[in-house]
């Protein structure tokens, strides 16, 4: 058997993350409406999302900061940050840009491009899926609900269906009304055979299990859009310290304890060469699982998206499994 033969050609692997802040990814613009700077949402659903483009680039600047505090036990002179995170454009005296070498971890694994005056480039060992809202918390008077629907559990791969559209399902359902943001729903038991347990296998903490709410597709997005978090700030005078005139602003995000899912596709590096020759940096999908995982503290530190400065951002992965190891894991919790 072969090095390419004992490899798949490439690997799923399934994340879920926790929202610890509330979450801006920006639209690039003011749009009318009610809040002045909206956040990003699938055309289709007009539910909020983030684009797997926001990932992959947080997480190349991640890596590139964990890597540079080994590049000299690696005896690697060219700096890996900001050099290897960056857009790959060179500075006007030459220096900097993307190294885009065979041996590189983040050049490989992201991809890499040689600047607008070089042709070629490499895209990348890792494909990042768009982070898809799963779980939206939603207070109610009883306490907060964790709301999702059909449609959101298909994106995680978990089939579960609903009989009556204008009611919420949840564990201990007891036929009472409960109140999500200004919809007064009717409440039904929910029969769910592997849910519970498939959310287990992504490493959804109890607490939210415990406070399932399934709508439908049809409620959630109104549920969703009603119940998100809206800001305002002003901006401040440099000279007086004061809100200054006419500066004032709305912008909305996700709230914190939003649950997204998402999927990392790595691809196997013996099927590409850089140049002339294969990538040496990572040998299998797993090197380059490996590769990205080492950016996911980061997130919880440092975060995604914008408003950082305003407490925004920071979020929690939660488990990362391939997908054959997540089914398995997820049937063994459904069944105990």
């Amino acid at each position: 058997m072969t090095d390419t033969q004992a490899y798949k050609s490439f690997e799923r692997y399934r994340y879920a993350g926790l929202a610890v802040d509330p979450i801006h990814v920006g639209t690039g613009g003011a749009r009318l409406g009610r809040v002045d700077n909206t956040i990003v949402r699938d055309p289709a659903t007009k539910l909020p999302k983030i684009p797997g483009s926001s990932l992959a680039g947080v997480l190349r600047t991640y890596v590139a900061m964990a890597e540079e505090l080994g590049r000299n036990a690696n005896a690697r002179a060219e700096p890996y940050y900001p050099d290897c995170a960056g857009q790959g454009q060179r500075r006007a005296d030459g220096s900097g840009g993307h190294c885009g070498q065979r041996t590189c971890k983040v050049c490989t694994v992201f991809g890499f491009a040689r600047g607008k005056d070089s042709a070629g480039g490499f895209a990348g060992l890792a494909a990042f899926s768009d982070m898809h809202l799963l779980l939206f918390p939603v207070p109610t008077r009883e306490g907060p609900v964790w709301v999702t629907s059909p449609g959101a559990l298909r994106v995680a791969g978990i089939d579960q269906k609903i009989d009556d559209e204008n009611k919420v399902y949840r564990k201990n359902g007891q036929g009472r009304s409960l109140n999500l943001g200004w919809l007064l729903l009717d409440e039904a038991k929910l029969t769910a055979n592997d849910l519970f347990g498939r959310l287990e296998g992504l490493g959804i903490p109890k607490y939210i299990r415990d406070r399932i709410a399934l709508v439908s597709d049809k409620l959630f997005s109104h549920v969703v859009n009603s119940n998100l978090e809206v800001r305002t700030s002003v901006a401040i005078d440099a000279s007086t310290g004061a809100a200054e005139e006419g500066a004032l602003f709305t912008y909305e995000a996700l709230p914190r304890a939003s649950v997204l899912c998402w999927d990392v596709i790595c691809r196997f590096p013996g099927h590409f060469r850089i140049g002339s020759g294969q990538v040496e940096a990572v040998k299998s999908p797993e090197d380059v699982h490996d590769v990205v995982k080492r950016g996911y503290p980061y997130l919880e530190a440092l975060g995604i998206g914008g408003m950082g400065t305003r407490g925004m951002g920071r979020l929690k992965v939660l488990h990362a499994s391939s997908g054959a190891a997540a089914e398995t894991q997820a049937q063994a919790s459904g069944r105990a």
